[in-house]
């Protein structure tokens, strides 16, 4: 187990009104697993990987990243955790427009301080990895959706993170550049990553270890054979 949440939910007050954006939730995530979590538009599926990412604290129950309580942390050891600890793939990239492919892969390496001999040695192993060294020196706006998806995985793992979070990571992409970013995905829950990842596309299914559904901000286990991917 490399994060657990327990009993942690996420409350936003509204005027005079209470949101509840995830109920109170009891889940592991595991070394060496993909998980998948699914569930209807504005059903709390961001807001759990928001709390697992330490983007977000909950506002009550606990979370542990690491067998670290993060509720304990400051601001900046939570920061510490998301730049050492996590790799994050987003639906929209955000990708450094002004910077190359290369570069944004790069980009964790430098804010970590390694060396420039292991940044640019870890750089070209992540390219390889989603086969985009030819790519790596193109600014993002040359770049097809797909490429852009398979550079904002190269940064995400680039640092060699416990955890990948994933927030709908094959939204723009197409049946091949799809493969080579799940295969990569599933081969790091192999080597004992613990690989989250929010979805709606129904292709990932085969890539999955596990899944839950988010609906109404309740989090439930699902069976892997006979989930609905339906609106």
């Amino acid at each position: 187990m490399i994060a657990q949440l327990e009993k942690a939910n996420k409350l936003y007050q509204v005027g005079d009104q209470t949101i509840t954006a995830l109920d109170k939730t009891t889940l592991s995530l595991n070394e060496g697993e993909l998980l998948l979590i699914i569930g209807p538009s504005g059903s709390g599926k961001t807001t759990l990987l928001s709390l697992i990412g330490c983007l977000i604290n909950p506002t009550e129950g606990r979370l542990f990243i690491d067998n670290q309580e993060v509720n304990q942390l400051s601001a900046n050891e939570m920061a510490a955790i998301r730049l050492n600890t996590i790799g994050f793939v987003f639906q929209q990239f955000n990708l450094l427009a002004p910077l190359t492919a290369e570069k944004n892969v790069a980009f964790p390496l430098l804010m970590q301080k390694r060396p420039a001999a292991e940044v640019r040695r870890l750089t070209n192993e992540a390219l390889e990895k989603v086969q985009m060294t030819h790519r790596r020196k193109n600014l993002p706006k040359t770049l097809s959706g797909g490429e852009q998806q398979r550079i904002a995985i190269a940064r995400a793992l680039v640092a060699d993170p416990k955890i990948v979070l994933c927030d709908e990571p094959t939204a723009a992409l197409d049946k091949d550049s799809l493969s080579v970013v799940m295969e990569e995905l599933q081969m790091l829950a192999r080597n004992g990553k613990a690989v989250a990842v929010v979805t709606h596309d129904p292709r990932l299914q085969k890539y999955a270890d596990r899944a839950v559904e988010v609906k109404n901000g309740i989090v439930s286990p699902l069976d892997l054979h006979s989930i609905d991917f339906g609106e």
